[in-house]
């Protein structure tokens, strides 16, 4: 085997054990990707019962009721289309109605959004990109306006 013929091999075995490693890492990353998804795309789409997703939009003026416990029920809408939440624990201190959230959960064959986890923005300035982007087409964004009080 020549020089040349030595160099190629090993290029070529690194190469393959490089692929062959990203390919394990992104099969590892399969159930830790979760989607980020406005109330209009979840309609839009069929999804399957055990996907977890990132709700983002804006809580919607008078849908926040309080259950037993720690249990509250709120809708989560981007002025096109609301979603149902439900979710059991604290929230944090910046959820307000008409405010910015983002929930992850899954959502149920009852079309019950359940959610895990929910971050509260204090304004539409620190909005996910996506969720600015939907509000801006719908004609509701304020983060500029918001910005200059």
């Amino acid at each position: 085997m020549t020089r040349k013929q030595r160099r190629l091999t090993l290029i070529g075995t690194a190469g393959a054990v490089l692929t062959l490693a990203a390919g394990l890492v992104a099969y590892a990353l399969t159930d830790r990707i979760v989607f980020f998804n406005s109330p209009s795309d979840v309609l839009a789409k069929t999804l399957p019962p055990d996907q977890r997703i990132r709700l983002g939009g804006l809580v919607k003026e008078g849908s926040v009721k309080r259950g037993d416990g720690t249990t509250v029920r709120f809708e989560v809408t981007d002025t096109v289309a609301s979603i149902p939440v439900t979710y059991t624990g604290i929230l944090p201190d910046l959820f307000r109605e008409g405010q910015g959230v983002v929930t992850e959960g899954k959502v149920g064959p009852d079309g019950l959004f359940r959610a895990d986890s929910v971050l509260a923005k204090h304004d539409e300035n620190y909005m996910p990109k996506e969720v600015a982007e939907s509000l801006k087409k719908q004609g509701h964004w304020q983060g500029e306006t918001q910005a200059k009080k």
